[in-house]
């Protein structure tokens, strides 16, 4: 029996250590702990880790939810976002920080507005500008200051909640903020009141804020000649989807067809649930700015409600501010995670990713319009040698790719399918036995779809195994469809980015096989394009 007991102590301790080598002595703890505000930083993780996406942002350590205070300044994209300094579950919301130089490759940063203990403040999602003619005040005669506009959520004596608009400043570039003397700067009857976006309208010649009165439907609208003193304007909603509350607002003019003398507004907001895909998702409407209201076309309103994303994960997308004019892009990101399993997903030492960067672009549809994204051309330069095949006939079979140098689990590819007769014609990907993504061409109901309903790990949300569908057209009989498949994702652009299907993924880390395949008849994939990605988790984001 002692000896057993020597035995059991010995393969506990051997288990401990072993368990401890692979999380890096990440500590579980969660209590507030100001001297642990930034202990990411110091953190030695390899990006490594089972599921951990090697081109898609993620956090050193700990928890992370909507992207915050997107802004661009002095070469420098700046990615603020909902984090949690002090354990990987939902908490002690303050603001992380990252930075880059082309939207691909990522540093991590210090904390930049951390949860206020003192006065219960959680440092909730908004957005930040550079405040170019230092309207605010808080410049120092330097560079112009970034001020960051988010909601200050108070937790009262009682056990209430109260949301309020608040701001910060930087004057050194980003790197450091400073709370307002002031805040709150704006406040509203209603505990619900949250998620300010903010931008400099030229033709006013002032700042505008859209926010979200989530259980109401509603966002509002307000102007500012200093950020500090708002002026309410107008309310939309409820309209479109109104099965769960509103949230994340973004509010943006694009050319339509490219077209600079044909401009249309795009109010877009979040949706949690109620979603096209379930859980938390986002829709658009498109429409004319008076200066005071938003007011949406109405053929475009007829068919509401409009999807963003059809797939499970994309949420709280907000743009950059202050892309140089002749750059012109619309740029944005978004929280690649849903609500229904977001403390769940299987991953640690941290939790939650970002999608891939996109541009966002309007073409017009049959007398109405369609958000366009297409993923930014900087992750071209992540392209390892590609393998490009032609002309795969495929009849009522599914053929290996692999043998042809086509696999793994991080990668681009291309495919311009024909559907023939066939009732369904795709790729698998991330593939083994019994476990696969499914991507491909439903002909019978004339969608492209992404399944995951045998993709990996899934307990840990019961309705996790699904398939998404969106409506496409073919072009001349054919349908284009670029995805992107990371170690725990992926995100399919269809037609060019006329329709998206982003999802998260828990394949294991031998499934990196990729087959074509064709059900109920035949068809011909007549390209097919096909890049390993190298991870973007350099030698500088490693220490």
């Amino acid at each position: 029996m002692i000896r057993e007991n020597i035995f059991l102590q010995f393969l506990l301790i051997l288990l401990a250590l072993i368990f401890v080598g692979c999380e890096e002595q990440v500590p579980e703890e969660t209590e507030y702990d100001p001297d642990r505000i930034d202990q990411h930083l110091a953190a030695q993780v390899n990006f490594s880790e089972p599921y951990r996406p090697q081109f898609h942002y993620s956090p050193k350590i700990n928890w992370m939810n909507d992207p915050n205070g997107l802004v661009y300044n002095d070469g420098v994209y700046h990615l603020f976002h909902q984090y949690n300094p002090f354990g990987n579950r939902w908490g002690y919301m303050s603001w992380g920080h990252a930075t880059s130089t082309d939207l691909v490759h990522w540093d991590h940063k210090a904390v930049a507005i951390p949860y206020g203990k003192e006065e219960e403040e959680g440092i909730f999602s908004g957005s930040a500008v550079v405040d170019h003619q230092n309207t605010s005040g808080f410049g120092d005669g330097g560079d112009p200051p970034i001020v960051a506009i988010y909601t200050s959520h108070y937790t009262r004596e009682d056990g209430s909640t109260d949301q309020a608009q608040s701001l910060a400043y930087s004057i050194d570039g980003g790197q450091t903020f400073t709370k307002f003397e002031g805040n709150p700067v704006l406040e509203f009857d209603d505990p619900d009141f949250r998620d300010p976006n903010v931008s400099w309208n030229e033709e006013m010649g002032r700042w505008l804020m859209v926010v979200a009165l989530p259980t109401q439907h509603k966002v509002q609208f307000y102007a500012s000649d200093n950020l500090k003193d708002w002026e309410y304007l107008s309310d939309f909603g409820p309209a479109g989807a109104t099965g769960g509350i509103w949230e994340c607002p973004d509010f943006f003019r694009l050319p339509v067809d490219d077209n600079p003398e044909n401009q249309k507004w795009v109010l877009h907001v979040d949706m949690n649930p109620g979603s096209v895909a379930g859980g938390s998702g986002s829709q658009y409407f498109v429409g004319e700015w008076d200066g005071t209201s938003f007011i949406p076309d109405e053929t475009f309103m007829e068919t509401a409600p409009h999807w963003t994303d059809y797939g499970t994960d994309f949420y709280a997308a907000i743009s950059w501010n202050n892309i140089p004019e002749e750059d012109a892009r619309q740029l944005w990101v978004g929280w690649m995670n849903n609500w229904d399993y977001a403390n769940e997903i299987p991953t640690h030492p941290w939790r939650s990713a970002m999608s891939i960067p996109r541009s966002i672009h309007l073409e017009s549809n049959n007398e109405s319009y369609s958000l366009v994204q297409k993923p930014v051309e900087s992750l071209r330069q992540l392209r390892e040698d590609p393998v490009r095949l032609e002309n795969l006939d495929l009849s009522d079979e599914t053929i290996d790719l692999s043998q042809e140098g086509i696999s793994g689990k991080a990668f681009e590819m291309i495919v311009e399918i024909e559907p023939g007769d066939a009732e369904s014609v795709g790729i698998n990907v991330r593939e083994a036995e019994n476990q696969r993504t499914v991507i491909g061409y439903n002909s019978v109901n004339q969608n492209v779809f992404a399944d995951r309903t045998n993709s990996g790990e899934s307990d840990f949300f019961e309705g996790f195994e699904q398939r998404n569908d969106v409506p496409v057209h073919l072009s001349d009989g054919t349908v284009k469809i670029r995805f992107f498949v990371d170690w725990s994702s992926v995100e399919v652009f269809v037609n060019d980015g006329s329709r998206v299907i982003t999802n998260r993924i828990f394949p294991d880390p031998e499934s990196i096989g990729v087959s074509a395949f064709a059900d109920g008849g035949s068809a011909t994939i007549t390209n097919i394009e096909f890049w390993p990605l190298e991870s973007i988790w350099t030698e500088t984001a490693l220490q």
